[in-house]
């Protein structure tokens, strides 16, 4: 492409190919032939050098495809972070190997790289997670994995908490913060999440969830495999959003059966206590209905914390998706795991091997798991983030007239043109008129 030459496929066969240039008179071309019993091919006659006219050089060439343009600038994708518009890879070819190609050509380009660096498309992400998911578990030894599928061998929840994190939950405040934000792929989803505060203030991740959207149901599964996992502490305090399922689901997990039955032996012995002890508050008077010590954490901060990190990985598949979370809690264990806090993090979070190494059991490597059953909604996939039940919303300030609740430009207020001057007269630079003198009509100018 740098040289602007281009090149057809002359023949094509399962043994050997023949490539030559576009040009009829030109005399590069490459001949290759395939290995036998092996997958690669020998280069067995090639002509390096073109002699077609230099004026037939096209800008445009159609060896440019969306799947070369993505191998030449996949490199720069390779953190989830970095915005890199289609704008940006057109502009890229075209001072690197003085191509032009179209918007859409980019966009495509830009595709094809991502689903190379995210482990295929978003329906191979699918199938290859179950494999990954047994590599998980055995380079990382007492990590719970549960991932539990519908009919038809579709996803349904997926659940992860690594075994650093169990062993270093007990050197931890008993206060969860819950929370679950919306996933940006192609299958949507929403991703649970349940974090804590180390002794040092910090995040402290505890496990991970996937679900097809914050209902009773997904919040349940979510909570019960946190409960199994952590157990269920008496002084355990659990902060959230106050999102009605998350209510209904903490209610149906950590239950008061106990509470309920000596309660109801109570107001069966003495009538009328039932009502006046629920007017004054169960909360006032009962350990099970007590806010419970908090230790100071009254919001869910830390929750969104974790989702402002997780901002741009939620927009990968799935697979993609859960080795950027472990990439992340590894990266932490092994940047908090000093002296201090050395009980606290001492699991380690290891990498899973690239997945040419992968070993997994027969029945595994032959299950084919299918992306959820989902109704694609048209148009762009929603990026911003939906507030929290109570949050208050930061109100936009506008540059040109300091108002709020609008921006640039959308402002239609008036500016005056000398904002200093209130009279709109005084002030300004524009020059006064003096009265002229009689005398000083026929003066002459001074040198």
């Amino acid at each position: 492409m740098t040289e602007k030459f281009q090149y057809k496929v002359f023949k094509s066969k399962p043994s050997f190919v023949v490539v030559r240039c576009i040009h009829t008179s030109c005399s590069w071309r490459v001949r290759a032939k395939k290995l036998v019993e092996s997958e690669y091919w020998m280069v067995t006659k090639y002509e390096k050098n073109h002699t077609c006219p230099t004026d037939f050089k096209p800008v445009r060439r159609r060896q440019a495809t969306s799947w070369v343009v993505g191998e030449c600038v996949k490199r720069k994708l390779i953190n989830p972070g970095r915005v890199y518009r289609p704008r940006d890879v057109m502009d890229d070819m075209k001072r690197k190997f003085g191509v032009d190609i179209s918007y859409s050509v980019a966009w495509r380009g830009r595709e094809c790289a991502y689903d190379n660096l995210r482990l295929g498309t978003p329906e191979q992400s699918y199938k290859l997670l179950p494999g990954y998911l047994h590599m998980l578990m055995d380079t990382n030894p007492g990590s719970v994995v549960n991932l539990e599928v519908s009919n038809g061998n579709r996803f349904q929840y997926l659940f992860i908490a690594f075994a650093a994190s169990i062993h270093g939950f007990s050197y931890c405040r008993p206060v969860i913060s819950i929370d679950a934000t919306h996933l940006k792929g192609k299958y949507r989803g929403v991703l649970f999440t349940a974090v804590c505060h180390d002794a040092n203030q910090q995040i402290f991740p505890l496990a991970f969830g996937v679900g097809d959207s914050e209902n009773d149901a997904s919040w349940s599964w979510f909570l019960h495999r946190v409960k199994s996992v952590f157990g269920s502490n008496p002084a355990l305090v659990i902060v959230s959003d106050r999102h009605r399922s998350i209510n209904n689901a903490v209610q149906e997990t950590y239950n008061l059966q106990d509470f309920h039955v000596l309660f109801y032996t109570l107001s069966s012995a003495v009538p009328g206590v039932k009502e006046y002890l629920e007017a004054v508050g169960l909360h006032r008077w009962t350990r099970s209905h007590a806010p419970s010590r908090r230790y100071n954490i009254m919001t869910t901060n830390i929750s969104e914390s974790l989702n402002a990190v997780l901002v741009k990985v939620r927009e990968l598949p799935i697979t993609a998706l859960v080795n950027e979370i472990r990439l992340l809690c590894q990266k932490w264990f092994h940047e908090r795991r000093t002296k201090f806090w050395h009980e606290t993090y001492r699991g380690v979070i290891n990498p899973i091997p690239h997945i040419s190494s992968w070993i997994t059991p027969q029945q595994i490597s032959e299950f084919e798991l299918q992306p959820p059953d989902v109704r694609t909604v048209a148009g762009r996939r929603r990026k911003r983030r939906l507030p929290s039940m109570g949050e208050e919303l930061p109100t936009p300030k506008c540059s040109r007239c300091k108002e709020r609740g609008h921006n640039r430009a959308t402002c239609q207020n008036p500016i005056a043109l000398h904002p200093t001057d209130e009279a709109g007269c005084s002030g300004s630079n524009l020059p006064t008129h003096q009265p002229i003198h009689p005398s000083d009509q026929h003066s002459t100018p001074q040198l």
